[in-house]
């Protein structure tokens, strides 16, 4: 059942633990006009790896932690609009950050700034269509230099999150586990979110063109989209199969513990040809072949039959040896958590960085004795964690070994000890 194969323990380096790795804390942030902020800043003073936020439902927590998201490329943790994230009667929503870069007793700060561009943001009341395209492209910013696209964010530290929607993970449709996979493989290529998005909008364009004209569309202009489109599904493809392989690896080298192991299975008709040994280039002009073929189906249903966007990302409870589908809802929370775990491992030893941790209400439907492990956990992987929750008692574990803020009417204020 299992098509990902395991790395050689080469592909696993030795020599990157913990006291080598590289840490990732927030040392400033400033939202404008973001969610239900007017302006907010936050000071850290980044004496210790976890941050707790805690406040009533609806005090802005997840807000926060969205924010943060944003210091990594895609469309955070929401995967909104970038149009739906503005405060209602806001102008532009902004977030800057101070990012600290922490390698031993030498510590580096990037200053990292994004959101939506002012001018771009105003044009979205006009009529104008192309014009509210450009208003939903994110500017981003790296220590006042304006980069060329978000991809910049992913290559010098990289951020993962949990949060409540992803409870559904694995009883809901293939797009959200894509998805979760994706952002994954995110972290160790940070060019990835460039190839999938290219390729989703060239397949848009493939797919407008044969609802408009069908099988009398212009045949080289088709040929020309579906070699450029099977170039893209076939990077995105050999990404995932690579991070999945070591992802296994990483899973299986790792003592058995509160979080069970899980087993990882790619289904995809790309990424199987490529697991089965197919050369890439000879699965690109197997996709290329296939799409010519699916045209007439293709024209007749408006989308795009085969290809990496429609690949399933299989996750089984290894001990129990049950798709996590199956698995209890307490289950398949754990083996959730052990897969951001594992990730955020599998970060530190082949980039010798952990990951920024962003955990969303993750806390509460644990009981005690994995709660006490999962913070053990996080705080042992070395970069900043920040967590949310309603009931500080929650977190009595982490007193003194924590930052304490308190949320409520749009203010986060530290709150003592």
């Amino acid at each position: 059942m299992n098509n990902v194969p395991n790395p050689t323990e080469t592909d696993l380096p030795a020599g990157l633990g913990l006291a080598t790795c590289e840490k990732v804390f927030v040392g400033r942030l400033v939202m404008t006009d973001f969610r239900s902020y007017t302006q907010s800043h936050v000071e850290l003073t980044c004496a210790h790896p976890m941050v707790v936020l805690t406040g009533d439902n609806g005090a802005g927590k997840t807000n926060v932690l969205e924010a943060i998201s944003y210091s990594a490329p895609g469309r955070g943790l929401r995967g909104a609009a970038l149009g739906d994230i503005c405060r209602i009667g806001g102008k532009a929503w902004s977030v800057a950050m101070h990012l600290n870069l922490i390698d031993g007793e030498i510590t580096e700060t990037v200053k990292v700034g994004t959101g939506q561009d002012p001018e771009r943001a105003a044009e979205q009341s006009t009529p104008d269509a192309d014009a509210s395209k450009q208003s939903q492209r994110r500017v981003v910013r790296v220590d006042g230099e304006t980069a060329s696209n978000t991809s910049i964010l992913g290559d010098r530290w990289s951020v993962s999150w949990l949060t409540p929607q992803m409870d559904r993970l694995f009883i809901e449709g293939p797009s959200s586990r894509r998805r979760f996979l994706d952002r994954l493989v995110l972290g160790l290529f940070p060019d990835h979110s460039r190839q999938v998005s290219a390729y989703e909008r060239i397949m848009r364009d493939r797919n407008r063109l044969l609802s408009e004209q069908g099988l009398s569309a212009d045949g080289a202009w088709l040929s020309a989209l579906e070699a450029r489109l099977a170039e893209h599904a076939v990077a995105v493809a050999v990404a995932r199969l690579e991070f999945a392989g070591q992802m296994a690896g990483q899973i299986e080298a790792t003592p058995d513990g509160p979080f069970p192991k899980a087993q990882l299975m790619l289904d995809g008709w790309l990424e199987t040809m490529l697991a089965d040994g197919t050369r890439p280039v000879d699965v690109e002009a197997n996709y290329r072949d296939a799409l010519a073929q699916e045209r007439t189906a293709d024209a007749r249903t408006g989308r795009t039959g085969i290809g990496i966007h429609k690949t399933d990302f299989i996750v089984t409870h290894a001990p129990k040896s049950m798709r996590a589908d199956l698995c209890s809802t307490g289950e398949q929370k754990a083996l959730l958590i052990g897969l951001i775990l594992a990730n955020a491992r599998l970060q530190i030893a082949l980039k010798g960085q952990a990951p920024l941790m962003l955990m969303d209400e993750v806390a509460a439907h644990l009981d005690t004795d994995r709660r006490a492990a999962l913070f053990d956990e996080l705080a042992s992987l070395g970069s900043q964690c920040w967590l949310t929750g309603t009931d500080r008692s929650l977190f009595k574990a982490l007193e003194g070994n924590a930052e304490f803020f308190q949320v409520a009417d749009g203010v986060i204020q530290p709150c003592a000890v």
